[in-house]
């Protein structure tokens, strides 16, 4: 492109998943568009979130499965490759992800792509490295970054974040992770079972994000008895540089643990700087982002649609897409701004066992009017069968109606629960309504079965006919 004035309909700041999504929908809507991106290519869930932790997931389930104890022996299984094999085979399937997604990136935007950092110099125009560029409409879709605290400082060199921790040539010995949300618990199971030595610290009192106490009490159960991983809950941490490593103890000082590194993984904030949003007219909160409507992804009434985590509305790729898509759809037709229905929320930790948290979450939930229903996995067959008798399943009902609100799962495969039951809530389904759908056995999801019962038992209406079965309107 020449370093010239340029002029399109919509300008996309940022080539992820949502940028390429909003890219899309100003294509089919025919709307000229120029894609911006500073590099590398490759969105955030591909090179450095979801797509390699899964990957590191799938290394550590391996690997335990090559050294768990063989069946009526105590020798471990005989094997010929290495946990840092298996650690090497995850980055090139991280590699092999990012840069085929950074191929079909060129291909998708062709000579409309611009490698290069974007800044505004007026509400209706930006600069990218000197070059000009007035629009309509712009999609800021620029991604985020890992928190790092001022405390770390005095251990920077020895501090990783979910950017740089996949980049390790060789798996440690040890390593220190602050913060067991989803990802940092993720990692840390990841590496626990591929033999690394785990100290892991959280001010919160659980793991995984999750706010049902009951759920939360299983995880912590579970999750404390792995091998290798060390959870410190509840509690600050202070971090001392040592030779070769960083001393993390907890906060009185009593407990102390060496590790080579420190892994920080204490969520991520918005890539705003350097893009001068105030020349746009764009105002930030106290907390540093600029106020967006999550069903227009607009911006107070100005041109500019922001969308993923940039936004700050529900950081995970498949709500980055569909932020994507709306802030594509309404740019191409900026001016006649289109509001979005947003779908049921859930989000789905892969600890394996799995935490799920799906629709209205407990803490947010009326306990007057809210009925809850469990099931275990001490009564269900799968469960049993698969040594997963701590599975657990609690689905949230309005006590009234009986409508499905929310639910939370700690499951073997309860990805797949997980699944079920947002389809179910956005269906607007009872409990009485779900169980009219088939149940095979014997499986994990009969557990959803089971806790919808639950909710009819409690309710304590009287029923025309056995509950999930409807009689026939007509006989012959």
């Amino acid at each position: 492109m020449a370093n010239t004035d340029m002029h399109v309909d919509v300008a996309i700041v940022g080539a992820g998943t949502a940028g390429l999504n909003a890219m899309k929908e100003v294509q089919l809507a025919g709307k000229s568009f120029v894609l911006i991106d500073h590099g590398p290519l490759g969105t955030t869930c591909a090179r450095v979130g979801c797509m390699p932790s899964k990957a590191v997931l799938h290394a550590g389930a391996v690997w335990q499965g090559y050294t768990l104890p063989a069946i009526g022996r105590g020798d471990a299984i005989k094997h010929e490759i290495s946990a840092n094999d298996l650690w090497s085979k995850a980055q090139q399937t991280r590699t092999m992800l990012y840069s085929g997604l950074a191929d079909r990136t060129r291909a998708s935007a062709g000579d409309r792509l611009l490698m290069g950092h974007a800044q505004f110099v007026s509400p209706d125009a930006i600069e990218v490295d000197g070059q000009r560029i007035h629009a309509q409409a712009f999609v800021i879709a620029t991604g985020s970054t890992p928190v790092l605290p001022a405390f770390l400082d005095r251990v920077k060199d020895r501090v990783l974040t979910t950017d740089s921790v996949f980049d390790l040539d060789v798996l440690p010995e040890t390593i220190g992770i602050i913060g067991l949300g989803a990802i940092g618990l993720e990692i840390g199971l990841a590496l626990a079972r591929l033999g690394v030595r785990v100290i892991a610290a959280d001010k919160q009192q659980q793991a995984g994000g999750i706010s049902d106490p009951e759920i939360s009490k299983r995880v912590l159960q579970r999750f404390g008895r792995e091998k290798g991983l060390t959870m410190w809950l509840g509690t600050d941490i202070s971090v001392q540089p040592s030779e070769d490593g960083v001393s993390v103890s907890i906060s009185n000082g009593v407990t102390t643990e060496k590790v080579e590194w420190l892994l920080a993984a204490m969520g991520r904030k918005p890539n705003l700087a350097g893009l001068r949003l105030d020349l746009a007219g764009i105002d930030l909160n106290e907390s540093g982002r600029p106020a967006v409507d999550p069903h227009t992804t607009r911006s107070g009434q100005s041109a500019i649609y922001f969308a993923g985590d940039v936004a700050g509305i529900r950081p995970l790729l498949h709500e980055a897409a569909d932020e994507g898509l709306i802030a594509g759809w309404n740019t191409a037709r900026h001016g006649q701004t289109t509001a979005f229905h947003r779908r049921v929320p859930f989000a789905i930790v892969f600890s394996d066992p799995d935490i799920a948290a799906i629709g209205v979450p407990f803490h947010e939930l009326d306990p007057d009017h809210t009925i809850i229903g469990a099931a275990f996995g001490q009564t269900n067959g799968r469960s049993r069968v698969m040594g997963a008798e701590e599975n657990l399943v609690r689905i949230y009902a309005d006590a009234n109606s009986g409508e499905l609100r929310g639910a939370a799962v700690f499951a073997s495969h309860g990805e797949h629960i997980a699944y079920l039951l947002a389809w179910a809530i956005q269906r607007g389904e009872t409990a009485a309504s779900l169980l009219e759908m088939p149940f095979y056995h014997p499986t994990v999801e009969e557990m959803v079965q089971a806790a919808l019962f639950d909710i009819v038992k409690q309710q304590g209406k009287p029923h025309i006919c056995p509950v999930g079965l409807r009689p026939m309107k007509h006989r012959a």
